[in-house]
């Protein structure tokens, strides 16, 4: 009976040993996702970012460029007319 709780109590041992070893890779893991989220020069909400300004500045050549199409139109249509 004694054995049984020696050997009992050295596996309880090792399996804290390695509940450990795998809290601290945890830990290192979410160190390395918060840093690929949170890096303001080449995280997740960075890159989102310069997509979004992206999008905007080419919102903005679009409408420019349509905008422009349709002057040509307009004023090549009143010049046919005229």
């Amino acid at each position: 009976e004694m054995n049984e709780i020696q050997r009992a109590l050295m596996e309880l041992g090792v399996n804290i040993k390695h509940m450990d070893t795998k809290q601290d890779q945890m830990i290192d893991d979410l160190k390395s996702i918060k840093e690929a989220i949170y890096n303001p020069e080449t995280g997740l909400y960075a890159r989102v970012r310069d997509l979004e300004q992206w999008q905007q500045s080419m919102a903005r050549v679009i409408w420019s460029v349509g905008l422009g199409v349709i002057g040509l139109i307009v004023q090549a249509m009143s010049e046919h007319l005229i």
